[in-house]
């Protein structure tokens, strides 16, 4: 077997070296643009300013189709909105990219069944990511401004990304399901590449999956 010279072994270090260094710069550079963007704009639910909507983002729905744990959180904190009078409708947008996998559908369900009108609730089928979601609520819904609903670990890119997309977006994150540790902690790692895709998204301002026609569901929801 042929031997790697001692030349070509230098390169591969310092390409390494090199690619490691930018994958590092990228991760900072991802985290400052987005904690600088939700600074001032994240807030506890009792403190979070009124808005017309509360923007809840998708997680994942179990094969029984109950909520995971994050996901009834984020939902948690959106009937306190609507029940303290801070928001009048609640736009959930997740993935129902498979037929049998609806996350909207499964949060439409949670909030009917914890005392939220059926008027109140509208549906985005299409939110794949944060700024899918974001870019869809601006662009198909018509929300100027809202409340946008996730973990404590997500909160400052989802409000960072409505923001750069033209929303006036305050944010509310949730803390209790930092008891599931390793699920908490390898959501946490996720967004150090999460930020710099959220800097890429919002630099490039691609257009989400999905967009098509103006929808009124959040008018008609805020006006009822």
């Amino acid at each position: 077997m042929k031997l790697i010279s001692s030349t070509m072994f230098r390169r591969l270090v310092v390409a390494g070296c090199l690619a490691t260094a930018g994958a590092v710069l990228a991760m900072a550079a991802g985290d400052l643009f987005v904690r600088h963007g939700a600074e001032g704009h994240v807030y506890a639910v009792a403190d979070v300013p009124a808005a017309p909507v509360a923007l809840v983002l998708g997680s994942e729905v179990y094969a029984d189709g109950s909520p995971s744990p994050f996901l009834a959180a984020r939902l948690e904190i959106a009937r306190q909105l609507y029940a303290d009078g801070k928001v009048r409708a609640i736009l959930v947008s997740g993935d129902h990219r498979e037929w049998d996998y609806n996350e909207p559908g499964m949060m439409f369900r949670w909030l009917l069944a914890h005392g939220v009108p059926t008027e109140r609730i509208v549906l985005d089928h299409a939110g794949f990511d944060t700024y899918d979601s974001c870019a869809r609520a601006k662009e198909i819904f018509g929300a100027d401004t809202l409340t946008v609903v996730t973990q404590s670990y997500h909160i400052d890119r989802a409000v960072t990304i409505c923001r750069e997309l033209g929303i006036d977006a305050n944010g509310v994150g949730d803390d209790t399901v930092r008891t599931y540790h390793n699920a908490w902690y390898n959501s946490e790692a996720r967004e150090r590449g999460a930020v710099v895709k959220a800097l890429f998204d919002v630099v490039s301002r691609r257009d989400p999956v999905f967009l098509g026609p103006y929808e009124t569901g959040v008018d008609q929801a805020v006006a009822s």
